[in-house]
């Protein structure tokens, strides 16, 4: 057969197109998106999986568990809207008992998230936010599930240093013919041999980075080879390995920082991670004080929609009054007609707002089920909540400085950033103990052994394998040292610069943060005393629209007074009254914001963070663990390591920074400076506001 290179080419190249227009095909058929390339055909007889169930959207199948938030979105009733709040049944809440049902009803942190302001500065939630607020929502689990993370929690750093056994049993056969004449080089023609390896180890590494390994290797062979004193024979040897980084990778600070066996600009030690623990329960913290501010915001705007309501009833009212007077006069022949309609308009006008107010986007009902969302309880149950915590009128004073080192020191973002620089520090620190060459020192000792058997109890000194091994006669040793180290340090020396510029990076923000509190407790401490002021004002205000639209009123009566001059007044003093309140509940808001700003919210509203109680297998396991510590004779002769943190912190102890009595001392945040601007005609007492039992329930419009 002539084979030319020419052709070879003729007859490879028609299988090989021939294979390349089949995989062209095939790859159409299987990647079109679009409607079926086969026309039809015997193959349409049968219907297609892809068609009627491929596509179609399923339900997925899981384990719902009972809990408080389904019971309460199950038993949810139909919404209130213009139902006679003097028909429902009122369930009487305190702010302590709103602020513990919604830190103690879910293990989600609820929020109100992407609200507006309202009417009374509460929030008017956009539709939707609630439940796109729900998927990012923080939980209870959060902390524990940055420990328990497989990849970079504290138990998943510290799982580098565990002990680490492997093992390995094969079984070979070989059946090999020789080239070689056997009757020269006494070679069989065929080599046949039956082998069995074993090999298993236990490895340790240290905290400052060195390994040491126990292995144990034995193999067993079976031959037909010539000269061999045991057909079948066990040989194997038990050694002991000691590898310690001497330069990069030494000592128990690089470890502890990058962990062991770690790549330059990657650090996931034990530090680390305990700082990433820390970060995550400063974000619990914050997610809980955002939590408890919302409640107490939802809590006061409802204290807002009750008196809101009350003022525009009261206001129904004299309206109603004043139009059935002046229908009254007109019928009479001494009215006229125009003044029946303006008092019949204002009447109607009235009646529309307090349709508002119940209904309405800032209403009664709305800003009731906001609370209850953060609540935990059902949108509506057939009980109206109604807030029994009176709001702090009294004048606050703060002590400036103690106020602003507190919120320098306690405030939660400020300590979440300080975690933040501290985790760059002890990158720097590791990636400046990187810049090293690899200099390792590395020994071995081994004890050899060769026999018969694996295990006897013959005479003959090769009987067995672990006779031989543990006579001692045969053992090596390997010592010496191991570098490696690219030519320059490129890597390690732009890890370090890296470092450098995040630690630089941190700082900056760190100090920014600081500035940012500080100007946010400014505001804090400038919002209480303009929330005070114009709390004495508007009472004062409230007090001479009272005045007005008695005057009034008794001169209309007597026919002395245009009517234009008492609807004015009318509408004046509702207004002058939903003012008043609205500057009570931001008063009350201020109160917190300063408090929320200084880092002593969860302190101001009673509320403890703690640690869940552990299992009981824990307990058992810390008293067996303990009984083994005691204290070190003489301890100031210890090294030890520079501590991560400075101590315990206490997110929810009371801090006093509050003036010893109502005169404002020198350098003091006073709610109520200068108030020689107030009236002296009317001031505001605590005991002149109406108690909350004494509102009037509305009645049906």
């Amino acid at each position: 057969m002539d084979v030319t290179p020419s052709a070879f080419r003729l007859r490879t190249s028609r299988p090989l197109s021939l294979l390349m227009l089949g995989l062209s095909a095939f790859s159409t058929l299987g990647c079109h998106g679009g409607p079926k390339v086969l026309g039809p055909g015997p193959h349409d007889t049968t219907a297609s999986y892809h068609d009627h169930v491929g596509m179609e959207i399923q339900y997925p199948d899981v384990k719902e568990l009972a809990s408080p938030p389904q019971a309460a979105a199950v038993a949810t009733e139909a919404p209130l809207a213009f139902a006679d709040p003097a028909s429902l049944p009122t369930f009487d809440l305190t702010l302590d008992e709103a602020i513990r049902m919604a830190v103690g009803q879910s293990p989600v942190i609820r929020s109100l998230g992407g609200s507006i302001s309202g009417a009374f500065g509460g929030a008017a939630l956009v539709p939707g936010a609630v439940g796109q607020s729900v998927l990012g929502a923080t939980t209870v689990y959060d902390p524990a599930l940055t420990y328990a993370n497989p990849l970079g929690g504290v138990e998943a750093a510290l799982s580098e240093f565990d002990a680490q056994v492997s093992g390995q049993l094969l079984g070979t056969k070989t059946d090999s013919p020789n080239n070689t004449q056997a009757a020269l080089f006494f070679q069989p023609s065929v080599t046949q041999a039956d082998g069995l390896n074993f090999s298993g180890q236990i490895s340790k590494t240290t905290a400052t980075g060195g390994r040491f390994a126990l292995r144990h290797i034995v193999n067993y062979s079976s031959s037909n080879q010539p000269f061999l004193a045991f057909p079948s024979s066990f040989t194997g040897w038990v050694e002991a390995e000691w590898r310690q980084p001497l330069l990069q990778g030494a000592g128990a600070t690089y470890n502890r920082i990058a962990g062991p066996n770690a790549v330059i600009g990657q650090y996931n030690g034990v530090l680390i991670a305990r700082i990433n623990n820390d970060i995550s329960l400063n974000d619990f913290e914050a997610a809980v004080i955002s939590l408890v501010a919302d409640v107490e915001q939802a809590y006061w705007d409802l204290y807002g929609g009750y008196r809101g309501l009350e003022a525009q009833l009261r206001g129904r009212e004299a309206a109603l009054q004043t139009f059935q007077f002046q229908e009254a006069r007109f019928r009479l022949g001494a009215g006229s007609a125009d003044e029946e309609a303006q008092a019949r308009s204002q009447y109607f006008q009235f009646a529309a707002q307090v349709e508002n107010a119940l209904a309405g986007n800032n209403g009664l009902y709305p800003l009731e089920q906001r609370l209850r969302y953060l609540l935990g309880l059902p949108a509506t149950d057939g009980r109206l909540i109604r807030p029994v915590t009176e709001p702090q009128d009294a004048r606050v004073v703060f002590d400036w400085q103690s106020a602003l080192n507190q919120a320098l020191e306690r405030r939660v973002e400020i300590r979440r950033q300080k975690w933040n620089v501290k985790r760059r520090e002890l990158e720097l620190v590791a990636a400046r103990l990187n810049r090293r060459p690899r200099l390792d020192f590395l020994g071995t000792y081994r004890w050899r052994g060769l026999g018969d058997d694996l295990l006897g109890s013959g005479g003959g000194e090769f009987d067995n394998l672990y006779d031989s091994i543990g006579s001692g006669n045969y053992q090596e040793w390997t010592a010496g040292f191991e570098l490696n180290m690219p030519v320059g340090l490129r890597r390690a020396s732009v890890a370090v610069t890296s470092a450098q510029l995040n630690l630089a990076r941190d700082r900056a923000i760190l100090s920014e943060t600081e500035l940012s509190v500080s100007h946010d407790l400014s505001d804090a401490a400038r919002e209480l005393s303009r929330a005070y002021r114009l709390l004495q004002i508007n009472f004062n205000r409230w007090a001479a629209d009272q005045q007005q639209v008695e005057v009034l009123r008794e001169r209309y009566e007597r026919g002395r007074e245009n009517i234009n001059f008492l609807l004015q007044a009318q509408r004046s003093l509702v207004t002058s009254e939903i003012d008043f309140y609205a500057s009570l509940v931001d008063y009350n808001l201020a109160i917190r914001n300063l408090h929320r700003q200084k880092g002593s919210l969860l302190a101001y509203n009673q509320v403890q963070l703690a640690e869940g109680p552990w299992a009981s297998k824990a307990y058992g396991d810390a008293y067996e663990l303990g009984r083994f510590f005691t204290p070190r004779v003489h301890p100031e002769k210890v090294r030890m390591p520079h501590p991560l943190s400075s101590g315990d912190f206490d997110p929810s102890a009371p801090m006093n920074t509050q003036g010893a009595d109502a005169l404002a001392p020198e350098g003091a945040i006073d709610s109520g400076a200068n108030p020689a601007v107030v009236p002296e005609r009317v001031t505001l007492e605590p005991n002149d506001f109406e108690s909350f039992e004494t509102i009037p329930v509305p009645p049906a419009p």
